[in-house]
Formats: structure tokens, C-alpha cells, sequence
């Protein structure tokens, strides 16, 4: 099993362990001991960067092991890994704005289904709560203005079943993604759209 120091550290750089490189297609396959970067998944792309001197193309979550596809072969033993620092901060802010849409969704009576927090292609899905009332998108905005401007510090509960985050007082959510230190790094999240079609309603959004 991969550690992901992700998981509690934000650390951009690691001293990594090499446990096996094999080639793959057109490059190589690298399995890290521990690893700094986010795998595709849950709702998040794939941190980039690099592990020495090859570049990370692509990270994949394969049953326990966190894969690491790159463009040079990396001898097993000890390297420096380093991600991509603007990739991660976009794909941090886009996934910690669809947990508080996620929350704004709640408060309304309505219950998070689905999330896709990929660049250009955000959306929060909600199917109705016993109590569900209508969502407008300027309340949605108004309420994420005011979490935004309170800097809301970003909470971390890991133990050895589940990993939760969540902001200042509000309900958090188990997740294995990235997400900003606080608030204010999201500086302000646009609504695009709320539409309600066959029982579902979609929020769709992205950043200034």
C-alpha cells in the first residue's frame, strides 16, 4: 500500500523511496513507498510534476498502490519528488468551492449525490432531502461570499478508516482530496448555473 503524505502534509516536495520502475507504453511505470502526489479520483484530476529528473504525466490510483506514470526510467532508491505547485493549488480551490456548495445544497434540504471538480467541468449533483426548498444561484453565491471572506480555516480528521475535511465550524465531508489551507485562497467562486431536471439538481461553477 502507498502512503499518501498528502493526507496530512501539503508539502509540495518529498524524499522519496523508489520501490520498482517498469516500462509502460511509451514511458515507465513508478511505485513510490510514500508518495506527495494526488492520484486521479474522487471527483479530482491527477497531480503532475516530477520524480527527479522524469516528468509525472499522470498518477493513478490501481487497488492499494498509487501508480506514477513518467517519461524516464528512475532507479530504485531514494529521490526527490516534486508537484506541481499551480496545478495543485487550481485543483485544491475547485474541489474545496464544491465542498461548500456541497454544504449550501444540505442547509436546503437537498442531499449531495455526485461531484466532478475537473477544471472548466465543475459541478456539484443533489437529489431532494425530506425538506428540500428551492436554490437559487445568487444565494448559493452570497452564502460562499460569506465563508470566503471569513477565511475559514480548513480542519483534517485522519485515522485509520476514513479522512475527513472540513471548514471553521461547518459539516465536513470523508475525502481523500486536496483542498486549501483556508478560505481566502479561493479569493471568489462563480455559480454558473443551478438547474433542477429529472429529480436532480446540478450546480454548476467555477473560479474568478
Amino acid at each position: 500500500m502507498t502512503q499518501r503524505l498528502f493526507f496530512t502534509d501539503d508539502a509540495l516536495t518529498a524524499h522519496v523511496e523508489v520501490i520498482r520502475c517498469t516500462p509502460h507504453e511509451d514511458g515507465f511505470a513508478v511505485i513510490l513507498h510514500a508518495t506527495p502526489f494526488h492520484p486521479q479520483g474522487g471527483g479530482q484530476p491527477s497531480d503532475l510534476g516530477w520524480i527527479g529528473d522524469s516528468q509525472v504525466l499522470k498518477v493513478q490510483q490501481e487497488q492499494d498502490t498509487i501508480v506514477h506514470y513518467v517519461t524516464r526510467a528512475i532507479e530504485p532508491g531514494h529521490a526527490l519528488a516534486e508537484v506541481d505547485a499551480t496545478r495543485r493549488q487550481l485543483n485544491a480551490r475547485l474541489h474545496s468551492a464544491g465542498h461548500l456548495i456541497g454544504v449550501v445544497g444540505e442547509q436546503a434540504g437537498w442531499v449531495p449525490t455526485k461531484a466532478h471538480h475537473w477544471p472548466g467541468e465543475c459541478r456539484v449533483s443533489f437529489i431532494p432531502g425530506d425538506h428540500s426548498q428551492p436554490l437559487q444561484a445568487h444565494e448559493i453565491q452570497h452564502r460562499l461570499e460569506q465563508w470566503i471572506n471569513a477565511d475559514l480555516p480548513r480542519h483534517l480528521h485522519v485515522d485509520s478508516q476514513q479522512r475527513a475535511v472540513h471548514f471553521g465550524d461547518l459539516p465536513g465531508y470523508p475525502c481523500g482530496g486536496t483542498h486549501v489551507r483556508s478560505l481566502s485562497e479561493l479569493v471568489a467562486v462563480n455559480v454558473l448555473s443551478v438547474t433542477l431536471k429529472k429529480g436532480v439538481l446540478s450546480v454548476r461553477y467555477d473560479l474568478n
